[in-house]
């Protein structure tokens, strides 16, 4: 009945199929937070260098890549896990550690594949509301009780784009017990982490936390799909009992390998996305459209109702752009924009001013 009772994960509409319903050439796209950059070179070259070796099963510990995130992040490889993106490893550790009557905490309005994730498994998930559309760390602190397994916890957010502080996470974690485990997603790292307040979990080295960081985003490798995390030697052991032995595929460690070492698209991916939210900010702004300040990739922005998001997302398909509703991430009046470059930017706001003054 868990697994009936579910709904699939919904992705933002691919550019394939707007071309499909509607004949239309040129599509924008800035629905799901991808790198308007596209991939980085070194890691083109390093997959395409790789495809003579499709013929292989790829390493089945992602022992090379692994090594290499172990020496960026100063810890050591066994402290480390690979996945066909975090989602991956969201599943294998919901698969590893989550059984009969423990309960699972997060809050409502975050990335909706935990919660598919921890209802697959029949478990009792409690979601927190937002508060000014930001994690209540408080008040999910005070929901754990002895049967909390995991509590998960993203870093910035998705959708909101929201941070909680440095001090914020300090006084939760002095909240959680050691058997509970915390898991941070950590998606939008790149794009946060020179924010003086924002909570790098690598500085803490808590026992009971998981980090998950992907090369979906800052690295432009979503179509691949690969992702990793960290955590103490002891938790990775038993996730590495239980995650697929052949994830990610060869291409995928190979280009995430070389993109690694691409610090200048790294770079541009961060200041492009700086610079996108600067605009989205002054636009919205100018039109009196309240705005969510992000600290990723995106900008969520607050409409007066359901009924006019729906609106206005058809509209904007009609003429090819693709942006996210939210009521499927408990957020019915918001509509999130991810930032594209400069020109797909200017393209959506002139036509989203054109159709909101139009109603």
């Amino acid at each position: 009945e868990h697994i009936e009772s579910l709904k699939p994960y919904q992705a933002g509409k691919p550019i394939e199929e707007l071309q499909r319903e509607l004949g239309l050439k040129r599509i924008i796209k800035l629905a799901s937070n991808e790198n308007p950059l596209g991939v980085s070179p070194k890691a083109l070259q390093a997959m395409q260098n790789h495809l003579k070796e499709l013929h292989r099963y790829p390493s089945p510990d992602s022992y090379y890549l692994r090594d290499a995130l172990a020496k960026l992040f100063k810890v050591k490889t066994n402290n480390v896990i690979t996945g066909h993106g975090s989602e991956s490893i969201i599943s294998t550790i919901m698969r590893t550690f989550l059984h009969d009557e423990d309960i699972a905490l997060t809050s409502a309005g975050t990335f909706i594949t935990f919660k598919i994730q921890v209802q697959s498994r029949g478990i009792d998930l409690i979601e927190i509301p937002l508060k000014n559309y930001q994690f209540d760390l408080q008040a999910i602190a005070d929901q754990i009780t002895d049967k909390t397994k995991i509590i998960y916890l993203a870093n910035p957010n998705n959708p909101t784009g929201s941070i909680f502080t440095d001090s914020e996470f300090r006084q939760f974690m002095q909240q959680v017990p050691q058997r509970t485990l915390v898991l941070l997603d950590e998606a939008y790292f790149e794009f946060a982490v020179n924010n003086p307040d924002y909570p790098d979990s690598m500085k803490y080295r808590f026992d009971n936390v998981i980090s998950l960081r992907t090369f979906s985003k800052a690295y432009g490798l979503a179509g691949v799909r690969i992702g990793y995390g960290f955590a103490h030697e002891n938790l990775i052991n038993n996730l590495m009992k239980i995650k697929l032995p052949f994830e990610p595929s060869g291409p995928a460690q190979a280009g995430a390998l070389a993109a690694l070492d691409d610090i200048d698209f790294l770079n541009q991916s961060i200041q492009i996305a700086r610079k996108g939210r600067e605009f989205f900010y002054d636009f919205f702004r100018s039109l009196s459209v309240p705005y969510l300040e992000s600290y990723a990739n995106f900008v969520t922005i607050i409409l007066e109702s359901e009924n006019q998001v729906n609106l206005i997302y058809e509209q904007l398909l009609k003429r090819g752009i693709i942006i996210r509703p939210l009521k499927s991430f408990g957020l019915p009046n918001c509509m999130r924009i991810t930032t594209g470059l400069a020109e797909e930017n200017a393209v959506f706001a002139e036509n989203f001013e054109q159709i909101i003054k139009s109603m």
